[in-house]
């Protein structure tokens, strides 16, 4: 049986970018600006306050901001596609 990839670690290295550890032992940065400065989603675009940016949480094995207010898709974050995700990602 194969298991599904998670996120097992997240570090913040400056501004918008995370540095992520995946189950399967991948390390990918990953770089939010563009995503966040281009969006016209207010649910989005108050994560430019980077302070609330740093508010992320890992909660079993996904990115995610205040309770899943903004998360996107383990996919998009293990090929390091956040910009071409712009239109997949998920706002509560």
């Amino acid at each position: 049986m194969i298991s599904p990839i998670e996120i097992n670690r997240v570090d913040y290295i400056t501004e918008y970018q995370l540095r992520l550890y995946f189950s399967d032992g991948k390390v990918q940065d990953v770089d939010f600006k563009n995503f966040i400065n281009h969006s016209t989603n207010p649910q989005i675009a108050k994560y430019k306050n980077l302070d609330l940016f740093k508010s992320f949480q890992l909660t079993y094995g996904d990115l995610e901001w205040n309770d899943f207010d903004l998360c996107f898709p383990i996919a998009d974050l293990y090929e390091n596609n956040i910009d071409k995700s712009t239109q997949r990602h998920r706002v509560a």
